[in-house]
């Protein structure tokens, strides 16, 4: 091919365009999230063996903020572009998916795995495609409605799975209670992009909007604590203290690897790889967690793979 009457070299499959570079990156950030967000859960399994899930969520908040908060405060000063709407916003997604999203996705892992927790919060898909529906004007499509319908399949196999494996000594109903935890928290988190999406909108760069949601979810979950326990401990001297900050730094890179790789790369690459995480962490629990802790299955795998392809459909027709 020539150019300006030059013959251009030929791009082989050695080389890369910029866009090309870009969705490389986009593509290693989306990896990234996914795995991250899995060993997050593993980590937390781990933990709430015998640790304290308000414990694991402290922690988890302080790392939290610890590696944002700075971060945001740098990069944006002096123009944080924050209204009093926008921090209300932002305040209000940090309670639903900072704070009780998380506290019923550990609780859910601390009673039934995150085997079986994992998948079941994916159905936040499912959650946000709604309120978008409802809030926002969006409109319903057939994809959307195809992976409202697997979501739903998938959780009720998980369900029945769950209940099968319970041990003799957990009755159906304890099974069922359970599972409102990772149902609960699958609504919670389903809320969380709605409200960030309204907080974006007022022209809120993302960093800052996570420092803020970050900083609500700390203050007032600690505060509770201290209320409710009298004192403010934190479980530095824990023995699960160091799986408490590996759950803590996995979340957060993970969280910043997600929107680099939303800001990299289209939405059509990056949403599919990061709902991989409930199988990631089926398969990390089949290999480091032992038998007692997790009861990895075909049809649980199965279920999860039917989740995932029906909460990335109802992402990307979103």
């Amino acid at each position: 091919m020539l150019r300006n009457g030059r013959p251009t070299p030929a791009r082989g499959p050695l080389t890369a365009g910029p866009m090309e570079l870009v969705s490389l990156v986009g593509l290693a950030l989306a990896t990234l999230a996914a795995v991250l967000l899995a060993v997050q859960n593993v980590l937390i399994r781990i933990a709430t063996d015998r640790g304290d899930v308000g414990d694991a969520v402290v922690v988890m908040m302080g790392v939290n903020l610890a590696l944002v908060g700075p971060l945001a405060v740098v990069l944006h000063y002096p123009d944080y572009g924050l209204s009093w709407e926008a921090v209300g916003v932002f305040a209000a997604a940090g309670l639903a998916g900072l704070v009780f999203g998380r506290l019923c996705t550990f609780a859910g892992i601390d009673r039934i795995g995150a085997s079986r927790t994992t998948p079941v919060v994916s159905a936040s898909a499912l959650v946000s495609t709604v309120l978008a529906v409802w809030l926002l004007d969006e409109s319903l499509t057939t994809a959307h409605v195809v992976g409202i319908a697997l979501i739903v399949v998938g959780v009720a196999v998980i369900s029945w799975v769950t209940a099968t494996d319970a041990n003799a000594d957990v009755s159906l109903r304890g099974v069922g209670l359970s599972l409102l935890f990772p149902v609960g928290a699958a609504a919670f988190v389903g809320i969380e992009p709605v409200l960030v999406r309204a907080g974006l909108g007022s022209g809120t760069p993302i960093l800052v909007g996570l420092g803020v949601m970050m900083s609500t979810a700390f203050a007032s979950y600690v505060g509770y604590r201290k209320l409710r326990l009298d004192t403010l401990r934190v479980p530095v001297r824990s023995p699960h203290a160091r799986w408490y900050v590996g759950a803590g730094l996995a979340s957060t890179i993970g969280l910043l690897a997600y929107f680099g790789a939303l800001a990299s790369a289209p939405v059509v690459l990056v949403v599919p790889i990061t709902h991989t995480a409930p199988l990631l962490v089926i398969g990390l629990s089949a290999v480091f967690l032992p038998r007692r802790l997790e009861r990895v299955t075909w049809p649980l795998l199965a279920a999860a793979l039917v989740v995932v392809i029906g909460a990335t459909l109802v992402s990307l027709s979103g």
